[in-house]
């Protein structure tokens, strides 16, 4: 059966919930309806249209969630640069650093992991940035942001009508 989109207040999109969630939803007032399928429901006395995206009238706060420890969060924290030469690289000529040595005891974490291109990486070598002449340019530390909502779609197509409101992060071409 049809699948509905389901956006906070704000319209982020939430989750995806079945037709007849979205429909009791909509019965006990607290979503409203935003774009629907052409498909109907059908009860004795009424006739509605299937709903494709609701949207709530309340705001729900999703919880903080950590920003996972990965090397594509690593690159996004640093802004895909150097941190030693400032270049701004793309990801095939970019690996990560220890800014201690993991042979001195540097722990592989947020503090101590920056974005580095292979030149630089290949100077400073087994050694800490003085030891090299090397200066990081910005103190590695646990990113601030939150990561996007993640929702994961497990269909072949998704609904025409979703997609002004799920966010790609490809380029879209014409």
């Amino acid at each position: 059966m049809e699948h509905v989109l389901l956006l906070n207040i704000t319209y982020e999109p939430l989750k995806i919930i079945n037709w007849k969630k979205a429909i009791t939803l909509l019965c006990l007032g607290k979503v409203e309806v935003i774009e629907e399928y052409s498909r109907e429901i059908r009860s004795v006395s009424f006739t509605l249209k299937l709903p494709s995206v609701v949207r709530l009238l309340k705001m729900v706060k999703r919880p903080k969630t950590p920003v996972k420890f990965s090397r594509q969060n690593i690159y996004a924290r640093d802004r895909y640069r150097c941190q030693y030469c400032g270049n701004q690289c793309p990801t095939e000529e970019l690996t990560y650093d220890h800014v201690i040595p993991k042979s001195r005891g540097g722990a592989t974490e947020w503090e101590n992991i920056v974005t580095c291109c292979i030149d630089c990486n290949r100077k400073k070598g087994g050694r800490i940035p003085s030891e090299a002449s090397m200066q990081l340019i910005r103190k590695p530390k646990s990113p601030t942001w939150i990561p996007a909502v993640r929702i994961t779609i497990g269909f072949r197509e998704i609904p025409q009508d979703w997609r002004d409101y799920l966010y790609w992060n490809v380029e879209l071409l014409e």
